[in-house]
């Protein structure tokens, strides 16, 4: 016997809106609906998988397609707003492409906080916050994600050092030598960051403040030099393996 194909289909296009998402129509203008228009060709009674960062996600039918507009009726809450394992990421803004490759890795594997972190070698001063959260959303969009990573504006390296939560430790990724990456974040459960420096490294005086900071745990990131965006993604994944929702 033929199986019953899964509705809503796995090729369901999905849609960040910004305002609370409940049942009835929905009406979608501007880039959102030239994706869902032009680009996908939406018609009446397609299919689109609805989320908000606050409800969840949802499943909502075309009912009225226009060139510039259309019209959604939100039927659904296919699932609740994912719990999202409390890890920050705590980066130095790199050139543009990486630090927006950044975001996305970030957001796909399920970082809660991005905060980027102003050192001396910082090569990028002002990252642009609106293009990396259109980063960010496209990436939830596309992994699948119901949450998205708070986008926190700039700090200098000591204001985040002088203002850090007590309950949370800090894990630098410390190109003289740390702990092995795994090994020290299995030893220190609970809320956690990662800090990353720039392309050039956190220079001595850095390194010794953030050594002096009781929450702040050295670890090594195995024995080939990364560049900092890979840096950053390996040890997001080493902590979700360890401690968060890989397990």
């Amino acid at each position: 016997m033929t199986a019953t194909p899964a509705w809503p289909p796995q090729s369901t296009p999905r849609l960040f809106v910004k305002e609370p998402l409940a049942l009835g129509p929905r009406q979608i203008d501007g880039p959102a609906a030239h994706y869902l228009c032009g680009v996908m060709r939406m018609k009446p009674g397609d299919p689109v998988k609805l989320f908000d960062d606050v409800t969840g996600e949802w499943l909502a039918i075309a009912t009225d397609v226009a060139r510039r507009h259309l019209t959604l009726d939100v039927r659904a809450l296919l699932r609740p707003r994912e719990p999202v394992p409390d890890l920050w990421l705590c980066a130095a803004p790199l050139k543009k492409g990486r630090i927006d490759w950044l975001a996305e890795k970030a957001c796909e594997l399920g970082v809660d906080r991005l905060v980027p972190v102003i050192t001396n070698r910082t090569v990028v001063d002002r990252p642009k916050l609106d293009r990396l959260r259109a980063h960010v959303i496209e990436a939830a969009e596309q992994c699948a994600r119901t949450a998205l990573p708070i986008l926190a504006d700039p700090i200098k390296l000591p204001a985040l050092l002088r203002e850090w939560p007590a309950e949370r430790a800090l894990f630098f990724a410390d190109e003289t030598g740390g702990a092995p990456a795994f090994e020290a974040m299995r030893a220190h459960p609970g809320p956690a960051a990662i800090l990353i420096g720039p392309e050039g490294g956190f220079d001595p005086t850095e390194r010794n403040s953030i050594r002096a900071l009781p929450q702040a745990v050295g670890i090594g990131l195995g024995p080939r030099i990364l560049r900092a965006d890979t840096a950053a993604a390996a040890a997001v994944s080493v902590w979700m393996a360890a401690a968060g929702d890989w397990r």
